[in-house]
Protein backbone atom coordinates (compact mmCIF):
# COMPACT_ATOMS: atom_id res chain seq x y z
CA UNK A 1 0.00 0.00 0.00
CA UNK A 2 2.89 2.54 0.65
CA UNK A 3 4.24 1.85 -2.83
CA UNK A 4 0.69 2.84 -4.09
CA UNK A 5 0.24 5.95 -1.83
CA UNK A 6 3.76 6.83 -3.34
CA UNK A 7 2.89 6.37 -6.69
CA UNK A 8 -0.56 7.92 -6.18
CA UNK A 9 0.95 11.49 -4.87
CA UNK A 10 3.91 11.86 -7.72
CA UNK A 11 0.39 11.09 -10.08
CA UNK A 12 -1.31 13.94 -8.52
CA UNK A 13 1.94 16.05 -8.94
CA UNK A 14 2.15 15.63 -12.00
CA UNK A 15 -1.83 15.36 -13.04
CA UNK A 16 -2.64 19.00 -10.93
CA UNK A 17 0.82 20.49 -12.16
CA UNK A 18 1.59 20.76 -8.42
CA UNK A 19 5.00 22.41 -9.65
CA UNK A 20 7.36 22.38 -6.57
CA UNK A 21 5.61 20.04 -4.41
CA UNK A 22 6.87 16.65 -3.24
CA UNK A 23 5.46 13.53 -2.69
CA UNK A 24 6.64 14.05 0.71
CA UNK A 25 5.18 17.71 1.10
CA UNK A 26 1.58 15.58 0.82
CA UNK A 27 0.31 14.22 4.15
CA UNK A 28 -1.46 10.88 3.47
CA UNK A 29 -4.38 11.77 5.79
CA UNK A 30 -5.12 15.45 4.92
CA UNK A 31 -7.71 16.38 2.94
CA UNK A 32 -8.05 17.26 -0.80
CA UNK A 33 -10.19 19.49 -0.45
CA UNK A 34 -10.38 22.92 1.55
CA UNK A 35 -7.73 23.11 4.06
CA UNK A 36 -5.40 20.36 2.95
CA UNK A 37 -4.02 20.13 -0.42
CA UNK A 38 -6.42 22.78 -1.94
CA UNK A 39 -7.77 21.32 -4.55
CA UNK A 40 -10.90 22.56 -5.87
CA UNK A 41 -13.81 21.25 -8.81
CA UNK A 42 -11.75 21.55 -11.63
CA UNK A 43 -9.16 19.46 -9.68
CA UNK A 44 -11.82 16.62 -9.30
CA UNK A 45 -11.73 16.64 -13.19
CA UNK A 46 -8.35 15.49 -13.25
CA UNK A 47 -8.63 13.04 -10.46
CA UNK A 48 -10.82 11.62 -12.30
CA UNK A 49 -9.00 11.21 -15.33
CA UNK A 50 -5.93 9.86 -13.68
CA UNK A 51 -8.15 7.14 -12.13
CA UNK A 52 -9.63 6.25 -15.23
CA UNK A 53 -6.66 6.32 -16.85
CA UNK A 54 -4.12 4.43 -14.76
CA UNK A 55 -6.69 2.11 -12.52
CA UNK A 56 -9.27 1.49 -15.19
CA UNK A 57 -11.88 2.98 -12.83
CA UNK A 58 -15.02 4.61 -13.36
CA UNK A 59 -17.01 6.61 -11.11
CA UNK A 60 -20.18 6.11 -11.13
CA UNK A 61 -21.98 9.25 -9.49
CA UNK A 62 -20.64 12.76 -7.67
CA UNK A 63 -21.45 10.96 -4.04
CA UNK A 64 -18.91 8.38 -4.93
CA UNK A 65 -16.44 10.82 -5.75
CA UNK A 66 -16.94 12.48 -2.78
CA UNK A 67 -16.44 9.42 -0.53
CA UNK A 68 -12.99 8.67 -2.86
CA UNK A 69 -11.48 11.93 -2.56
CA UNK A 70 -11.06 12.43 0.85
CA UNK A 71 -7.28 11.83 1.32
CA UNK A 72 -4.57 9.84 -0.42
CA UNK A 73 -4.59 7.29 1.70
CA UNK A 74 -8.63 7.07 1.17
CA UNK A 75 -8.40 7.34 -2.55
CA UNK A 76 -5.53 4.58 -2.59
CA UNK A 77 -7.52 2.12 -0.28
CA UNK A 78 -10.33 2.44 -2.87
CA UNK A 79 -7.67 2.34 -5.85
CA UNK A 80 -6.75 -1.03 -3.98
CA UNK A 81 -10.04 -3.08 -3.68
CA UNK A 82 -11.33 -1.59 -6.88
CA UNK A 83 -8.21 -1.17 -9.48
CA UNK A 84 -9.09 -3.06 -12.62
CA UNK A 85 -5.09 -2.41 -14.06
Amino acid sequence: MEELIKNLKLQIIEALNLEGMTPDQIDDNAPLFGDGLGLDSIDVLELIVLMEKNYGIRLTSPAEGKQVFQSVAVMADYIAKNRKK
